[in-house]
């Protein structure tokens, strides 16, 4: 996918979001809706994620010090399943 694409499907999926929103404060939101806003919350939290790992990889690739939570001394926390991180270990 290009990046035009990946930004207008972000797009979308952030104004759903907010419409959903809106009709859980009023109250008028169906249960597929909410539904469909724990999904979104999801993709978002992940998303959010996402861009922390790479901001921090980039970060420690140039030697900077950066929190890094691990799993044990050789390599990061294995999170691909929850769109996270895309590696187990740490950039060389």
């Amino acid at each position: 996918m290009n990046d035009k694409l990946y930004y207008t499907i972000g797009k979308i999926a952030a104004d759903k979001h907010e419409s959903i929103t809106s009709k859980l404060a009023d109250d008028t939101a169906t249960e597929q809706d909410k539904v469909h806003a724990l999904l979104l919350d999801e993709i978002m939290a992940l998303a959010k994620n996402r861009l922390s790992v790479e901001k921090n990889e980039r970060i420690a690739e140039k030697g900077g010090d950066v929190w890094v939570e691990r799993t044990s001394e050789s390599h990061y926390p294995h999170i691909r399943l929850h769109g996270g991180a895309l590696e187990d270990d740490p950039p060389m």
